[in-house]
Parts: C-alpha cells; sequence; structure tokens
C-alpha cells in the first residue's frame, strides 16, 4: 500500500473538509463534540446533507447510486466526517441493508428500496438479535409461517438500535423450523408501521434508550419483501455482518476521541502541571494511540481487499474486537483524567440545551455515561469472545 497522499487525494481531502465546513450546523457538531445525545432528526440532517452532494453512500456500486471513489478517498472522507464532529451515518440502511439488496435482492427491490436508503426516506433497524439467540443467533426463534403470498411473522426481536426511529426493519425468521440451525433462515424485509410491531425502549447503564425489544405479533410480509431465496437468509446475514463488524472499528472517530482525550489531559493538572505530562498517565495515552495506529493498517488492509472485490474476511473480526478495545481504552481514560467529577450524573446533562451550571468542567458530565454506554461494544456486531473464535478457526485453523 501506497500510504502517501497524491496532490489529487489531498484537493480531494480539501474539498470536503470545505463543503462540511461551510454546510454543516454547528449546533449540530458541538452536540457531537461535547458527546451529547444526538436524536432523528439530527442523524436526517447529516444524511439528507450528504445525500444531496452525492456523497452518501461511497461503499455502493456506482450504478447504484455509489460516488465511483477510490479507497483513498473513501478512506480520507470518513477520516473529515470524524474531523468535523458529525453525528455517524445511520449504518442500517446505508451499511447494511444496502449491500444485501443490491448484491442479492431483485430488480424490483432494487427500485424500490436503493433510493428510498440513499435519500433517507426510509430509516432500517436490524432484527436479529432475540433473548436466548445474540451470540448464538442461529438458535433465533421467531417464526415466518407462509400464507399464500404473505408470510406471517411472530416472535420477538431485542437490543435493537434505534427501532423507535425506524419504519422498515431487515429481519431473520426461521422459515423451515425442522432444518439445522443455520438453513430454514430466510431474510425479510418488514414494514414496522403495521398492526402487529411493537417498540418497547430498553434502558441501558448510561440511562439512555437507544435499543429496544421488538414484538412481532401476526406481521404480515408480502413474499416480494423476502430477499434472495427462502431458507437461505443465513448466507445473507453473514455477508451483512462482515460489513457491519468491518463498520464497527470507526478508525476516524477513535482518531477524534484521542484529540480530544489530550485536549482533557492538559485541561486537568496534578500537583500543578498538566496531566498529560504526568508519566503514567502520558504513558497509557501512547499505548493507546499505537494501538489505534495497528488498527488502522488493518481498516487499510480491509478496504485495500474490497477494492479489488474481495470481502472483508476475517480482518472484519480483527477490526471489530481491537475496534472495541481501543474504544472502550480512550472513555475509560477519560474518566480517569476527570477524577471524581465524573461521579455525579445528571441526565438532563447529556442533551443540548440544560443550561444549569455544571459540575465540574464542561466535558465530565459525559464522561462516566459514554464510559459505560461503550461498554456493550464488547456484544453487538458479535461478541469479542466469538470473534475471536472466527479468526482461531479461519487464520490459525484451530
Amino acid at each position: 500500500m501506497d500510504l502517501n497522499f497524491s496532490k489529487a487525494d489531498l484537493a480531494f481531502r480539501d474539498e470536503v473538509r470545505t463543503f462540511l465546513k461551510e454546510n454543516l450546523p454547528v449546533e449540530l457538531t458541538e452536540k457531537v463534540r461535547r458527546n451529547l445525545q444526538v436524536e432523528r432528526e439530527d442523524y436526517l440532517t447529516l444524511h439528507r446533507l450528504l445525500h444531496r452532494q452525492g456523497w452518501i453512500a461511497p461503499a455502493w456500486p456506482k450504478a447504484y447510486g455509489g460516488t465511483g471513489w477510490s479507497l483513498t478517498q473513501r478512506y480520507i472522507f470518513n477520516e473529515e466526517l470524524a474531523y468535523a464532529n458529525t453525528p455517524r451515518v445511520m449504518p442500517f440502511g446505508i451499511q447494511m441493508v444496502g449491500p444485501v439488496i443490491y448484491t442479492f435482492g431483485n430488480a424490483e427491490q432494487k427500485a424500490k428500496y436503493l433510493p428510498r436508503i440513499l435519500s433517507g426516506e426510509d430509516w432500517w433497524c436490524q432484527g436479529y438479535s432475540e433473548p436466548g439467540a445474540g451470540s448464538d443467533l442461529a438458535s433465533l426463534r421467531t417464526r415466518a409461517v407462509r400464507d399464500g403470498d404473505t408470510y406471517v411473522v411472530n416472535g420477538q426481536k431485542t437490543w435493537t438500535s434505534f427501532a423507535h426511529y425506524a419504519d422498515h426493519m431487515f429481519c431473520l425468521a426461521r422459515t423451515k423450523p425442522d432444518a439445522k440451525p443455520q438453513d430454514g433462515i430466510s431474510f425479510l424485509l418488514i414494514d414496522m408501521r403495521q398492526p402487529g410491531v411493537e417498540v418497547q425502549p430498553i434502558v441501558t447503564v448510561d440511562g439512555t434508550s437507544d435499543v429496544n425489544s421488538v414484538f412481532l405479533t401476526d406481521v404480515k410480509v408480502p413474499r416480494e419483501d423476502l430477499v434472495g431465496e427462502e431458507n437461505k437468509g443465513w448466507t445473507y446475514a453473514k455477508f451483512l455482518l462482515g460489513h457491519e463488524r468491518a463498520g464497527i472499528a470507526a478508525v476516524g472517530r477513535s482518531k477524534n476521541a484521542l484529540r480530544r482525550l489530550k485536549e482533557i489531559a492538559r485541561a486537568e493538572h496534578v500537583a500543578s502541571k498538566p496531566l498529560i505530562e504526568e508519566r503514567a498517565f502520558a504513558e497509557k495515552i501512547a499505548q493507546v494511540e499505537i494501538d489505534l495506529t495497528a488498527l488502522e493498517y488493518i481498516e487499510l488492509d480491509v478496504l485495500s481487499r474490497e477494492s479489488t472485490g474481495q470481502g472483508p474476511g476475517t480482518g472484519a473480526s480483527m477490526l471489530k474486537v481491537k475496534g472495541t478495545d481501543v474504544q472502550q481504552a480512550i472513555t475509560e481514560l477519560v474518566c480517569e483524567a476527570v477524577g471524581y467529577y465524573a461521579i455525579p450524573y445528571v441526565k438532563k446533562a447529556l442533551f443540548d440545551g440544560w443550561n444549569e451550571p455544571p459540575i465540574g468542567p464542561e466535558y465530565a458530565a459525559t464522561a462516566a455515561p459514554t464510559y459505560h454506554n461503550w461498554r456493550k461494544a464488547s456484544i453487538y456486531g458479535g461478541s469479542t469472545e466469538v470473534q475471536k473464535n472466527i479468526m482461531a478457526k479461519m487464520v490459525l485453523g484451530l
């Protein structure tokens, strides 16, 4: 890999940086910089902005609305989004179900759904995990029974991120109950605005409720919303998970979080000198930075493989595990830097518009909630233990 940017790459970086600076609402980037709660309209503001510019789906084939950018340009774009303190582009449509539809879906599904994913008109959520079927996803029990040209779906999904915002769900359901676990599962597209769909929030340890339980009771799914072949959904699910895990690493956003950590460490003092100059703490920052640099090279290798038509392979599992480690280490060091000011919990301080005097420095209120929220990264998208088993089998041959 040539890691030096060409003049054309640098010009592209300047174009992206200037566009974001001139078009992003300041109040939105401030929310992200301060780790405040980002809400539905905030995500859609970014999505619509990038869609109007033709930049919402850099990794998609150009025929389906992609940008036609090179690997390097895609890398630069993601770096600049993070650097500009944007919310993340919600992955469920662009990064997950979109690629499944344009790879395995039929012409009618592509025509119906892809433009609406690109525009942000449809908000998708992921109906994979169930009570008792998280890491062991193949043991899912949600059933889809064929009734003429309709599937009738019954079951429960859980830990469904942003289901309270979503109007569509891509869902794994068992259509052949007597088959072995990985067989007999189908990939369905479900309209969540119909009767029989109930979304219940789950309040997580940080006090927020971005995840939900979704109950499906006699939900009707037209046969034309079956993606690919019946009972072959496990194949499509694995394809999607590879893309999800690769994206979870979020190297650019970790680099931005590391910059923020250094700012905090310069502002905090120990024995009259900045914390960042205290050797033990500086060594911890250095170790995270080393790990993040190594993670960045893994990401570049995975992107390079994808640019030649290969899938992310086991690199996706490596990115998932190490990306999680880095994200959690950074949030832990922020709490350590803030010290006892991270202890008070004022839920209203996590939202924009709260105007009471802060307890400690501005960044203290979100330190502990952010730390606790990132504990879930070890589990979602495939737990760390499962990813290590995949690497042990596929890389080491164990």
